[in-house]
């Protein structure tokens, strides 16, 4: 495991053997970043600073608005915090790394400086030939080469490795998997004699396995940032096991990610670059707008258009559920249609508010004259709205997806599938994150029934008072009215409200029959 040879550039790794007879029936498919895998890995010590210059880390980003499916990068953005405190617990051990400097100056502070091991295995993948990263393929003098023998291989660095300052021509030939900031800590930092890493190698894996791997080791025994989570599932989705396990949490989930997905990346959504998709702070997003984070947006999801139908009782399911209790599908909509749904319910609340002369909207363009996000009504997408609180989003949802479960029969939603809106040939094709999909999904439910319906809703809503407990300028019983949504319970607090509401200030009457209908699943 530790280097044997005189030579620098070589190092002897133990090979290890994990393949099972039954994964030779698993489906490998390139097309989806997932072509079968190396059958063995390697165990192995590098010096650290060693293993950070011949690491490449490619970081998941938003700031270049492609959609998220789209991005294979399997690392989340580096938290130079963490890296430096890394570093601080290497030098110094703990409690030392916490301590402020105050209290690093104090008499008795030296006895409390221990070693800082870091022994969990850094897991990578090697670069094979002709691999490309970011549209960069890796040149034959930046490979790290490996050769097996039984139960060991042999790794060759690159010819020209000269170590910490090392840099490639072309592609770095290590990319990490997972202990990005453990090797970030040793950015321009050598120790003092010897400091290595335990390393986990993989060679030439594809990115939805090194997807897959990330997730199997942060998410299952710990506690991440769920953001990062959800982001990863596109590239662990596979569409054949979605379909055949689809009242499984994780097929809810991976569904709501790819709605939450669309709702940020489609043109036309009036969430368009306004979520928080990794759970990034401000500083990182270069933005005071307020966005819900893209775990926030697939909690609502999940607890209400993609929410399980009981198996018995009178609790309403979700629009977009599996199948309510008498095994019957809710909707045979795709997930392009799923998408269109929620974009032009949102397009007509934000339209509906936008005409709006209430009070307290015109207060909040009082606040903001100039607004947020190209311009936008800061009654809809301001820091004051409850529309860009976690709160607000699950309300709004919440209400709209009762009251159209309420009156589907009657809305006729059945009869808008997918092969009325495409062909036939692509029907089972389209995915949420497919722009075109759902911009013809959108055009044709313009024309659906269900239109004066959502309409309607969206103009009741936008007399509902929306304003934030921090609003400026608010009485203290404005200010108190509002604060009742704060907290877990504020949730339920706001689906009751918006629900009285919609009851007092509606005049359709089929919209007044659902509301009633949703009111009487409630009490029960």
């Amino acid at each position: 495991m530790a280097k044997s040879n005189t030579d620098s550039t070589l190092i002897t790794a133990l090979r290890v053997r994990q393949w099972l007879a039954g994964w030779n029936q698993v489906h490998f498919d390139p097309k989806l970043l997932q072509s079968k895998p190396p059958e063995s890995f390697y165990l192995f010590s590098m010096q650290a600073s060693h293993l950070k210059a011949l690491t490449g880390v490619y970081r998941r980003s938003t700031k270049d608005g492609q959609p998220r499916a789209l991005d294979p990068n399997v690392q989340r953005g580096h938290e130079e915090e963490r890296s430096h405190k890394i570093r601080d617990f290497v030098e110094f051990g703990y409690p030392w790394c916490d301590m402020s400097p105050a209290k690093r100056e104090s008499p008795d502070a030296k006895t409390l400086r221990k070693p800082g091991w870091l022994p969990t295995a850094i897991i990578v993948n090697i670069l094979r030939p002709n691999t490309e990263r970011n549209g960069v393929k890796i040149g034959k003098q930046d490979l790290v080469t490996v050769k097996e023998s039984d139960s060991i291989a042999m790794l060759t660095l690159p010819a020209g490795f000269t170590g910490r300052k090392w840099k490639p021509e072309t592609v770095f030939p290590i990319e990490v998997i997972d202990g990005q900031h453990r090797l970030w800590a040793f950015e321009d930092f050598e120790p003092d004699g010897d400091y290595e890493l335990p390393v986990v190698a993989f060679n030439g894996l594809d990115r939805s396995w090194q997807a897959y791997i990330f997730w199997s080791v942060n998410i299952t025994p710990k506690r991440i940032n769920r953001s990062l989570a959800f982001d990863l599932y596109p590239l662990l989705r596979r569409e054949d096991w979605l379909t055949k396990f689809t009242g499984h949490s994780i097929y809810r989930e991976t569904r709501c990610q790819e709605l939450v997905e669309a709702l940020w990346s489609h043109p036309e959504s009036p969430w368009h670059h306004r979520i928080n998709m990794l759970g990034e702070s401000k500083r990182q997003l270069e933005t005071d707008a307020p966005m819900v984070s893209q775990a926030a947006w697939i909690r609502t999801l999940m607890a209400s258009f993609v929410k399980e139908w009981p198996d018995e009782g009178t609790r309403i399911g979700g629009l977009f559920g599996a199948v309510r209790s008498d095994n019957e599908l809710v909707l045979p909509w795709n997930r392009a249609m799923q998408g269109a749904f929620l974009i032009y319910a949102g397009q007509l609340v934000q339209q509906a508010i936008k005409q709006s002369s209430a009070k307290w909207a015109n207060v909040l363009r009082k606040l903001e004259p100039k607004g947020l996000f190209d311009n936008g009504d800061p009654a809809f997408s301001g820091k004051n709205t409850l529309l860009t609180t976690d709160q607000g989003i699950r309300g709004l949802w919440q209400v709209v997806n009762d009251l159209c479960c309420a009156g589907a029969d009657a809305l006729k939603l059945k009869d808008w599938h997918a092969e009325a809106v495409y062909s036939k040939k692509d029907a089972q094709k389209l995915a949420a994150t497919d722009e075109g999909a759902i911009k013809v999904a959108l055009q044709s439910l313009k024309k659906h029934g269900v239109r004066k319906f959502l309409e309607d809703i969206a103009e009741s809503l936008a007399t509902y008072d929306w304003r934030t407990s921090s609003t400026p300028g608010l009485t203290e019983k404005e200010r108190l009215a509002q604060a009742v949504f704060r907290g877990s319970s504020g949730y339920k607090e706001m689906r009751r409200q918006l629900l009285t509401h919609l009851k007092a200030t509606a005049t359709n009457n089929q919209l007044l029959t659902a509301i009633d209908d949703v009111v009487g699943h409630y009490k029960h």
